[in-house]
């Protein structure tokens, strides 16, 4: 059975595809969104930004479709990965916060969403 939505971040289709039976997870169908396509226009570099909150990581649909998204996409030069950044509490104001698993601060945070990070 298609999991319910146990916050308030979804849209009234977002709600129909969930309640829909002929499109039930038990049938095979899954979505997910991705947070954000992360792009310097100016440079042409660009990633994959997978948020969660409050500690929280991908679910196991998530991250297949994550990782068929990078496979994908790997051979693009301008690529620079799929990335998940998690927050101890919502952002990097309120509490720590790892990327890729990582613990890093705010200055590594905007070094690598400026393309500078090793």
């Amino acid at each position: 059975m298609t999991r319910p939505r146990f916050d308030n971040h979804s849209t009234e289709f977002g709600l129909w595809l969930r309640s829909r039976p002929e499109i039930d997870s038990s049938k095979g169908f899954v979505a997910t969104n991705l947070d954000y396509v992360w792009q310097n226009y100016k440079t042409g570099d660009w990633m994959f930004i997978e948020e969660k909150r409050h500690g929280a990581s991908p679910s196991h649909w998530q991250h297949q479709i994550f990782q068929m998204l990078h496979r994908l996409c790997r051979n693009d030069p301008a690529f620079h990965g799929f990335h998940l950044i998690q927050f101890e509490n919502t952002s990097p104001d309120d509490g720590s916060m790892w990327l890729d698993h990582k613990l890093i601060t705010i200055d590594e945070l905007l070094l690598f969403l400026t393309f500078l990070a090793p």
